[in-house]
């Protein structure tokens, strides 16, 4: 990755990244079990990595700090508006600290505690997300304490990881049992006022900061139209979706998002640029994934044009096709017409790009290293993956690219800013 202010970088990832990867590639996967991503009779469509289960606290993030992580508008060059905290950061972090905070990795609950111990130490990985269904509030607290121990010095600067679940409440709730509510499914929670939602996501949020959880894969920002309703597998099926319409659906999840952030858990809009549309489940579906109706003026985008406006930190991008949004019907999650032009672009958004699982059965046929090369071509940020196995390949994809095309180092570099930024917005990143 070039500086990002000489190129100093440049020759360290020269110099240092082969050697680092040398090492990661060596030590594998820390021990952990790769999940089951095709559980068939599940809810998916955030990814199998995070949906598969029916089903350290971190300060109280702050809506107006939105701009600590920005883009640069539609380019995908240098962040603006970064702290100098932020980038002094950033640019402490090795090469291959940098990569591993590009990287988000399931937790699956029948893992031991130990499981990703080597992926943190050895391969630098900055973010876990708990899958599987994780069953008590003592255990995942537990299981959160032991994570952020692993965030040393040697791994990954001592920057505390982004612990995400998806809690979004009816069908689709990773945490469950003492300890946790049992949230309503979405089509529930939008017959609260606004008022009584933001409320209720605040006591949830509560819940999940208490355990260590510092960001929750939700609120579903998808329109399922009534006319397709249960038809549509990955959201209308289990009634994730907050309504058939972009009024409704908009009212209900900048509610439950302002809840989270209100209740110190950094929320999610997903799963842009909308899933409503689609036949078939991206998690274990490589055909029935494509809405032919989105444009760059689809109504169904409003849901999340408010959520970024509400502050979000995060937005998943999904796997699916959209013609409209992009001729090539490349999937949305490595397409720079929908990610850099349109997310980045048009809507304003500044924060952090994740993936859907980029492991999901949609995408399994791409090679993982150009899965990773093309996410990040496009603009995306964390690649989130259910497979631990995978993270050695795509890393050493992401250093071969920078070493050879200085363009997409300056990507890289910009991504991991935007990372560092959400951090330092979330308090989980401090400069004395």
């Amino acid at each position: 990755m070039t500086s990002r202010s000489t190129t100093s970088a440049r020759r360290r990832l020269t110099a240092t990244v082969a050697i680092a990867l040398a090492g990661v590639l060596a030590a594998g996967c820390g021990g952990g079990d790769t999940p089951d991503s095709n559980t068939s009779s599940s809810p998916a469509g955030t990814g199998s990595a995070t949906d598969t289960t029916p089903s350290s606290a971190s300060p109280t993030p702050s809506p107006s700090a939105s701009a600590s992580t920005s883009a640069s508008g539609p380019a995908t060059g240098e962040p603006a508006n970064v702290s100098a905290c932020a980038r002094s950061k950033a640019d402490a972090l090795t090469e291959e600290q940098s990569l591993g905070q590009l990287f988000m990795v399931a937790f699956d609950t029948s893992a031991s505690r130990t499981a990703l111990d080597g992926l943190i130490a050895d391969q630098h990985v900055g973010n876990v997300i708990y899958l599987g269904g994780w069953d008590g509030a003592a255990r995942v607290k537990q299981t959160s304490s032991h994570l952020q121990a692993q965030a040393t010095t040697a791994a990954t600067a001592g920057i505390p990881l982004l612990l995400a679940a998806d809690q979004e409440g009816g069908e689709v709730r990773q945490l469950r049992g003492e300890g946790f509510s049992k949230v309503p499914s979405a089509k529930v929670q939008a017959q609260m006022s606004p008022s009584q939602l933001t409320a209720a996501a605040k006591v949830w949020a509560g819940e999940l900061k208490a355990v260590g959880i510092n960001v929750n894969l939700a609120p579903v920002t998808d329109t399922v139209p009534a006319d397709i309703g249960t038809a549509n597998e990955p959201i209308g099926k289990y009634g994730r979706q907050y309504g058939s319409t972009p009024a409704t659906v908009t009212k209900a999840s900048t509610a439950f998002l302002k809840g989270m952030i209100e209740g110190g858990v950094m929320g999610t809009v997903k799963h842009f640029p909308g899933l409503g549309r689609v036949q078939k489940n991206t998690d274990f579906n490589t055909t029935g994934i494509t809405d032919t109706v989105a444009t760059p003026k689809d109504p169904f985008l409003a849901p999340f044009t408010a959520g970024v406006k509400a502050g979000a930190g995060l937005v998943m991008v999904s796997s699916a096709r959209y013609p409209g949004l992009d001729a090539t019907k490349t999937q949305a999650m490595f397409s720079k017409p929908i990610i850099t032009t349109l997310l980045r672009g048009k809507l304003g958004f500044e924060g952090v790009v994740i993936t859907d699982d980029i492991n999901a059965k949609s995408v399994r046929s791409i090679p993982a290293a150009k899965r990773a090369v093309d996410y990040i071509s496009a603009g995306g940020d964390i690649l989130l993956t259910g497979d631990p196995k995978s993270v050695p390949t795509m890393a050493r994809a992401l250093a071969d690219k920078a070493r050879a095309d200085e363009a997409f180092a300056t990507q890289l570099e910009s991504s991991v800013l935007r990372v560092i930024a959400l951090k330092e917005r979330m308090g989980l990143v401090t400069c004395k």
